[in-house]
């Protein structure tokens, strides 16, 4: 490794935006202590924030660990995340790693690595934009609020990630301030249990984005995953301002009655349909994603087809589909009626035709509509002049232009066409913002 007199940090991520949340923090703050945050490269030390929501994530986790020792040979590793933090396990990849840091101790993990490093560097100017354009990001993730208090009978999270509890709001609006100051566009609000943000301090996820969009100037504001219960009143008249962008993630897991009671779900069906209503009727242009488990135990034909009957239904534009993972520890993964591999794998691919469905045709409603786009990263196509980036409701764009705007520009555009081989929509640009 070539010689520096700084040191340089990477960061590697799997699972959540709540994990990507934690690294930009984690980062910021490393880089306020002296150190380099590097993109792919040499490094002297490699932060992994890993995932264990499922057995394949936990899978991916341990070989990005291993992974990092071949690729970045004399980087201390630091590993953190929910794959350390199992229950009953020594940790991940201990032989490997110079530094493990469960859940718990999260938030002394910079001053950890500071002595890991054994630096005695004074503190130095944040720049929170480079240190997300260096790792290829644009959007800024806003950790609000970790834990949960409820226990989904499939979820190993609850357990991990430890009680509900939430940041202080005073404390959120000065990270939103220095990401206004350094000109990021875009926020997304994150949290293990987003819609329970305030509990017990007499403020709720409506205070706070009333909030934000009265004492910040930040152009977009985007909410992460909420859970479709005990969401505050006040939520959907805030989306009459234009900054709060009209994207809900509300993961619905299943279609059934039954499995949704298995599942240790605070809703039924009918229940979430009430709730989809109530916000398109709120929200123009509302695109609404979701989550689905496949081959939960118990489930059967029936139930499935109760899932997909639903799922068209609902007109989701996007559905993140995979089969239950049994997780040891949680009641799921010991009730009888286990599903087995074959039959989750086959039911993930019938709902495959509905989302694909389904998500066209939210791409067709977009046709002929100006809208402003956050520019990302270049289209990996290097011969066109082709930027990627996000609608307001959250819909993927390549975006054709004579010259590329830089990553993080505002710009009008129309909604030109459909790519429906690269799954996104086309569009031209109207005016720059």
């Amino acid at each position: 490794m070539a010689p520096s007199t700084v040191k340089r940090v990477r960061f590697e991520c799997l699972g959540c935006r709540l994990n990507e949340a934690e690294v930009e923090s984690w980062a910021r703050g490393l880089q306020g202590a002296g150190l380099e945050v590097v993109g792919a490269g040499p490094a002297d030390v490699v932060v992994i924030n890993t995932c264990a929501v499922t057995a394949e994530a936990e899978r991916q986790s341990r070989a990005l660990v291993r992974r990092l020792q071949r690729q970045v040979p004399g980087a201390r590793l630091v590993v953190s995340g929910c794959a350390v933090s199992l229950a009953g396990q020594p940790g991940i990849a201990l032989s490997a790693s110079d530094l493990v840091v469960p859940n718990r101790d999260k938030e002394r993990l910079i001053e950890q690595v500071i002595a890991l490093l054994g630096i005695f560097s004074k503190p130095r100017p944040i720049d929170p934009a480079q240190v997300l354009l260096t790792r290829g990001r644009q959007r800024a993730f806003i950790k609000v609020q970790d834990g949960c208090r409820h226990r989904c009978t499939f979820c190993l999270t609850c357990w991990i990630r430890g009680p509900e509890r939430s940041r202080p709001l005073e404390a959120i609006l000065a990270e939103v301030h220095a990401l206004e100051r350094a000109g990021i566009q875009e926020i997304v609000l994150t949290g293990v249990h987003l819609g329970g943000y305030g509990r017990g301090q007499g403020i709720d996820l409506a205070h706070l984005i009333e909030r934000l969009l009265a004492e910040t100037a930040i152009p977009r504001i985007r909410l992460g995953s909420l859970e479709p219960w005990s969401l505050p009143p006040g939520l959907w008249s805030l989306f009459a301002d234009p900054r709060l962008m009209p994207h809900l993630h509300l993961p619905l897991q299943s279609g059934s009655d039954r499995v949704l009671k298995w599942m240790g779900r605070r809703y039924r069906q009918a229940d979430y349909v009430r709730l989809v209503e109530r916000a398109r009727a709120a929200i123009p242009d509302l695109n609404l994603t979701t989550d689905l488990i496949a081959g939960f135990p118990g489930e059967g034909e029936e139930d499935w087809q109760e899932t997909l009957a639903l799922a068209e239904a609902l007109r989701f534009g996007h559905i993140h589909a995979f089969g239950y993972s049994p997780r040891s520890g949680t009641p799921a993964a010991r009730f009888p009626d286990q599903v087995d591999v074959q039959t989750r794998r086959a039911r993930v691919q019938r709902l495959e035709s509905i989302v694909r469905r389904s998500r066209l045709a939210v791409m067709r409603d977009q046709l002929g509509k100006r809208m402003v786009l956050l520019c990302e990263h270049p289209s990996p196509q290097s011969n066109q002049r082709i930027r990627l980036g996000y609608t307001p409701n959250y819909l993927p764009v390549a975006l054709q232009v004579p010259t590329l705007p830089a990553p993080g520009t505002l710009i009008e555009v129309r909604i030109a066409g459909i790519d429906e081989q690269a799954d996104c929509l086309l569009a031209e640009p109207v005016l720059s913002v």
